[in-house]
């Protein structure tokens, strides 16, 4: 049997006015960018936000450190 390996759907949605949220909650991307440049663990941002899932906050951060560029221009 091969495994068979499917990416994650990244869980970002954007809003009125064009702001990125994290699906299905108010905290933005800008806030979970914010605060692993500041060097906060994957762990220690849901703690300060707890309407995340750790498993959402991995999948923002994995989507931002492959699209950089992009992400600090937004």
């Amino acid at each position: 049997m091969n495994l068979i390996i499917e990416p994650p759907p990244v869980p970002l949605e954007t809003k009125e006015g064009g702001v990125v949220r994290i699906a299905g909650t108010r905290v933005t991307l800008d806030t979970v960018v914010g605060a692993f440049s500041d060097g906060a663990s994957a762990e220690e941002i849901v703690h300060q936000y707890p309407s995340l899932s750790l498993e959402a906050v991995y999948a923002v951060i994995n989507y931002y450190l492959h699209n950089r560029v992009s992400v600090d221009a937004y």
